[in-house]
């Protein structure tokens, strides 16, 4: 049986599924865009999908919005304007709510993102993944170098002082040579945050099924390691395995996620976490994943497509499988108010770790070792339900 006193923060989550194109690395639920967006459908779906999630979360303030995709920023900003209309008449927003957008640089007009901010997106995600071109070719993105300093000066100069890149290492044709020059631009251009992580090959993705030539594993190893004390010298503090940033302008929704926060998820294959003080159970929804699929069942109330509650054990190892991920670890504290259940429910695990050097523990805080952090896969498998 869980236990909440409280319940954790709660943050929305919207899918856009619609790409220029699909490219051969990328495993989310997107979709080629056809000739002309079905905006209006989509955005009453949206509308529709969130009225029907109402009553689970009654009362309860949104701290954070993310629109991720796909490729958002293929929506105008009147699309987005009539959506948050009625997202603010349905839903409570924090007065210092994070709302994010993700933004592909083949996709950047000054205009539009200068309405985004106008509508009160105030941050942005933009996936860059390379500044070199012909790692840029062989990603199948369809933006190049010169495209991509553009829409960040362009961000810069519309007023977004709060956005993320996007940069991948381990590309094909990739160098140690060319990895840092990614990293040196990044630098340059001054983003608030930077996402650096190694490029893997997702199953269902054409990289898995016909895979490119990468450079070798022990070199990326030691890329990562410089690339790393680069930022670090420029002032990106890493606080999660793959997250960079400058002062206190961290992901306020990505660290909702990995505190085991609650969040909504609406659009098409969007999921969902929710938190009930009143049954004491969380519960899981995902939403159908075809875009046509998904605007047909939102409009007789079928949207939703698998829903579950989640055991006593998987919430403990969920919460661990995410927090685990933040360098600083987490307050002891915040288990027993997100997970609902006392730490001593892990407390045998918690000790094996510490004895592997893994994590050191107090009353205080829980948090991993550099040990733990290199060898994160071996302490998350410790809190696996027996």
């Amino acid at each position: 049986m869980l236990n909440f006193t409280s319940l954790p923060p709660l943050s929305l989550y919207i899918h856009v599924p619609w790409c220029v194109r699909k490219c051969p690395y990328c495993d989310f639920n997107s979709h080629k865009s056809p000739d002309e967006l079905p905006e209006q459908d989509y955005i009453d779906a949206l509308i529709r999908d969130l009225e029907q999630e109402l009553p689970s979360v009654w009362g309860r303030t949104i701290q954070t919005i993310f629109i991720g995709g796909g490729t958002p920023s293929l929506f105008s900003a009147k699309a987005y304007e009539r959506l948050f209309s009625s997202l603010r008449a349905l839903l409570p927003f924090s007065p210092q709510i994070e709302i994010t957008l993700e933004a592909n640089p083949g996709t950047f007009e000054a205009q539009r993102f200068a309405d985004y901010r106008d509508l009160g997106i105030n941050r942005l995600s933009i996936g860059v993944q390379s500044f070199n071109d012909q790692s840029l070719t062989a990603l199948g993105r369809i933006h190049d170098s010169k495209q991509a300093i553009k829409a960040i000066e362009t961000a810069h100069k519309v007023g977004f002082d709060n956005f993320n890149l996007d940069l991948m290492f381990g590309l094909p044709h990739q160098t140690e040579q060319t990895a840092r020059v990614d990293i040196e631009t990044a630098i340059s251009l001054s983003p608030s945050h930077i996402s650096y992580y190694q490029l893997t090959l997702e199953p269902n993705t054409l990289f898995y099924q016909q895979p490119p030539q990468l450079p070798d594993e022990d070199p990326i190893i030691d890329w990562q390691i410089d690339n790393q004390q680069r930022l670090a010298e420029a002032g990106y503090r890493q606080y999660e395995v793959s997250a960079y940033a400058k002062d206190d302008q961290r992901c306020q929704h990505n660290l909702n996620y990995w505190q085991f926060g609650d969040y909504l998820g609406i659009g098409a294959g969007a999921h969902g976490k929710i938190s009930d003080a009143a049954t004491q159970t969380v519960t899981r929804r995902s939403k159908q994943k075809q875009p046509q699929a998904y605007i047909e069942h939102s409009a007789k109330s079928t949207v939703v497509l698998c829903e579950e509650k989640i055991s006593r054990h998987d919430i403990s190892f969920e919460f661990m499988l995410n927090a685990l991920r933040l360098t600083d670890g987490f307050p002891t504290a915040l288990f027993y108010q997100h997970a609902g259940i006392p730490i001593s429910h892990i407390d045998s695990a918690l000790k094996i770790a510490e004895q592997d050097g893994l994590l050191t523990r107090d009353i205080h805080l829980i948090r991993p070792t550099e040990k733990g952090q290199r060898y994160l896969n071996s302490l998350i498998e410790l809190f696996l339900p027996q």
